[in-house]
């Protein structure tokens, strides 16, 4: 009897010390997750902003369609689309303006 005692306290010992090495590695997981979270909002605002301000420019008419300026204008006007496609799941089927 004291043998099984012995043997299931050292399974439970070892058990232990597996779920608190698995408990650690999902925090570091989590804080990743978390950065790469904020990290990726901060990305979506600035495309938000960009959009916003291109946005204003081709309403103001302030550049040509007939000028390399104008050229280059339209170019940023389709990354901006491409960007759009990629943000954030709270930014999902929001009304593109």
């Amino acid at each position: 009897m004291l043998i099984a005692i012995i043997i299931l306290s050292l399974l439970n010992i070892a058990l232990l010390i597996g779920v608190r090495n698995l408990l650690i590695k999902v925090e570091k997981y989590e804080d990743v997750t978390q950065d790469q979270t904020a990290y990726l909002q901060n990305i979506s605002n600035i495309v938000n902003d960009s959009q916003k301000h291109l946005r204003n420019l081709d309403e103001k008419g302030v550049f040509q369609a007939d000028d390399e300026v104008g050229y280059f204008f339209e170019q940023m006007k389709n990354v901006q689309k491409e960007l759009n496609r990629y943000m954030l799941p709270e930014n999902y089927g929001k009304k593109e303006e």
